[in-house]
């Protein structure tokens, strides 16, 4: 039986809000896309450089990683530039590492060689899942910076194994909610964050009691009132890269 309306916004508790990923969002990077979820906006860019962290050189593999930062004014109140606090919050190191993980995990790194593709997600505006939005939108300007590099013959195949993408799931006043927005997440008894590829496979959860403990089978449940979002995210994926890449899983 579907679950009736119940959120502010009309939303049934699977619910995704709507979602659109617009490629080729800027000029000048090797791949980029923009992606809207509700009212928040998150804009990827991927960068290639010809070169790897020390610990990867002369290994023949390549690398992914990810920074993500939100813009001063992407939230009510104006947030400072870490550039002039000097530091990154725990938050943010959290969330970038977050989204490096989640794409190594559907790259053939050996088949990308030794070279970097940095992925920058910078939230313009933040209404909540600024991280599973920015993991799902990533995926596709990786997608565009890896396409970069076949036209070039820099590489034969476009090494993606899997797509990837992200929702946020949390129980609030005892209901679980799909693609929290804030204020819903702020009111979340538990907030859980599920990463997964096309596949169905898992590559993170991050889930977290905010007023306690919370039984082991709530993960399970969460995962399930997932299904339909996820699926929905990675048919958005699908509608912006296939005019223009043949889809390689």
């Amino acid at each position: 039986m579907a679950a009736s309306p119940s959120r502010a916004d009309g939303r049934l508790a699977d619910e995704l809000r709507p979602v659109q990923i617009t490629p080729h969002y800027l000029t000048q990077a090797e791949g980029s896309a923009l992606i809207t979820l509700g009212r928040t906006w998150v804009v990827c860019t991927a960068s290639v450089e010809d070169r790897v962290p020390p610990f990867l050189q002369n290994s023949g593999q390549g690398w992914i990683t990810a920074e993500y930062d939100m813009l001063p004014r992407s939230t009510h109140s104006r947030r400072p530039r870490a550039a002039s606090l000097g530091r990154l919050s725990g938050r943010t190191q959290e969330i970038q590492r977050l989204i490096g993980r989640s794409l190594r995990a559907v790259v053939d790194l050996y088949a990308l060689g030794e070279r970097s593709i940095i992925l920058e997600c910078d939230v313009l505006q933040a209404d909540g899942g600024t991280r599973t939005a920015a993991i799902t939108g990533a995926f596709v300007a990786l997608c565009e910076a890896l396409a970069f590099l076949q036209r070039r013959e820099e590489i034969d195949t476009i090494p993606i194994v899997d797509q990837v993408v992200a929702v946020s799931v949390g129980r609030v006043h005892d209901r679980i909610l799909v693609d929290l927005d804030y204020q819903e997440d702020s009111r979340a008894e538990v907030d859980a964050n599920f990463v997964v590829t096309g596949r169905g496979e898992l590559v993170e959860i991050q889930a977290t009691g905010e007023k306690g403990s919370f039984p082991a089978q709530l993960i399970m449940d969460m995962l399930h009132q997932a299904q339909n979002a996820l699926a929905r995210l990675r048919r958005v994926q699908e509608e912006a890269l296939s005019p223009w890449l043949p889809l390689p899983w």
